[in-house]
């Protein structure tokens, strides 16, 4: 049975009973505005039909979900709507912990909205110096003209006031000028930070799901024309819902803040890893196959599974966590969302294995 695009498929998050679906995106076959017609149908039907307001935020959502691109929320998403449990509220719970999609967008985008509105008041600044500059001189070429009509008698208090009060706009141009390019310096400046925490997770410092997947279009143009090997894997934890709802959501962001650590010891300029939202992780390979991918992934998985975690609210024990993860050759598919969709379908084989194990698609 499917629901809005989504198959049914296993997932332990909570324990051993725990079901939850997977999704079923879009037919990477399907010529582009036919798949681009399929996806509004789907986003639309979703919202409607669970009475959602149907605003930037909630259409942000959506397509997270039913693009691919967020994998973790399409399975929420599947689960919640057999369950009936959807409505604003529950979305809102359910992408809080991915700040992309709970802010609702970009927020360098305000930033680069008042840089806007700076250059544009740095314009008009400049348009009234021109202008004062011309009327300065405008009535110094009348003054001139006076002054030769009138055989050499010159009107020196007018002269005077002219030219004090040409000053004075000077002045007050280059304040309002120099005012300006301050503002715009700490735009530039606040855009650029702006721009560096949208493609960050600041729980682990990792890249987030938006930066890896421009490092994801960058590599795939890259191995493709170099005929290069790229592997693709994502990881999740396993039993992370019981290891929230047991010690606390301070512990679970430990332990999010471990499996990136383990994870970003054999990343490199070839080997890139990012929190893919939730206890999601994704990496990419360059030069490596699936095999090998999956070799070097065990290491880590093998390295996390050896560590003793301890509630440092309590000194209670919580003992040893494992993660699993799927690995798929990138090239062995259509499209990099193929290939991603194929390492997360073995990601949850591996977990239907029995977890704590990697899975080559």
């Amino acid at each position: 049975m499917a629901l809005f695009g989504f198959s049914r498929r296993w997932q332990d998050k909570a324990d051993d009973a725990a079901e939850e679906q997977a999704p079923q995106f879009p037919g990477s076959n399907a010529p582009g505005s036919q798949a681009r017609a399929d996806l509004l149908e789907r986003i639309s039907e979703f919202l409607l039909r669970n009475a959602l307001e149907i605003n930037p935020r909630n259409l942000l959502i959506a397509h997270a979900a039913f693009s691919g691109s967020s994998l973790g929320l399409a399975r929420k998403l599947t689960v919640a709507q057999t369950a009936g449990q959807i409505t604003q509220e529950w979305l809102d719970e359910a992408v809080a912990d991915d700040p992309e999609l709970a802010l609702g967008g970009d927020k360098s985008e305000g930033v680069r909205t008042r840089m806007d509105n700076s250059l544009k008041a740095f314009g008009e600044t400049a348009r009234r110096a021109s202008a004062a500059t011309g009327e300065y001189g405008a009535a110094l070429s009348e003054h001139a003209s006076q002054f030769t009509q009138d055989s050499g008698k010159i009107d020196v208090a007018r002269l005077v006031e002219m030219t004090h009060a040409m000053i004075e706009r000077t002045r007050q141009v280059e304040e309002e000028m120099r005012r300006s390019e301050q503002e715009a310096q700490s735009l530039r400046a606040s855009l650029a930070r702006a721009q560096r925490d949208a493609e960050i997770d600041h729980l682990t410092g990792l890249p987030n799901r938006r930066a890896f997947e421009a490092v994801y279009a960058r590599e795939y143009r890259e191995a493709r024309a170099a005929v290069d090997s790229l592997s693709i894997a994502i990881c999740d934890i396993d039993k992370f819902k019981r290891i929230n709802d047991t010690f606390g959501h301070e512990t679970g962001d430990r332990v999010i803040q471990a499996i990136g650590e383990v994870l970003a010891q054999i990343s490199n300029d070839r080997c890139h890893v990012a929190r893919h939202g939730g206890e999601e992780f994704v990496m990419l390979f360059r030069g490596l196959n699936a095999e090998e991918a999956r070799k070097q992934l065990d290491f880590a998985r093998e390295a996390f599974g050896k560590r003793h975690f301890v509630n440092k609210a309590t000194d209670e024990p919580i003992g040893f966590i494992t993660f699993s993860a799927g690995v798929a050759n990138v090239f062995g598919y259509d499209d990099p969302r193929a290939a991603l969709h194929a390492a997360d379908e073995a990601l949850y084989r591996a977990k239907e294995g029995g977890r704590n194990q990697v899975m080559v698609a």
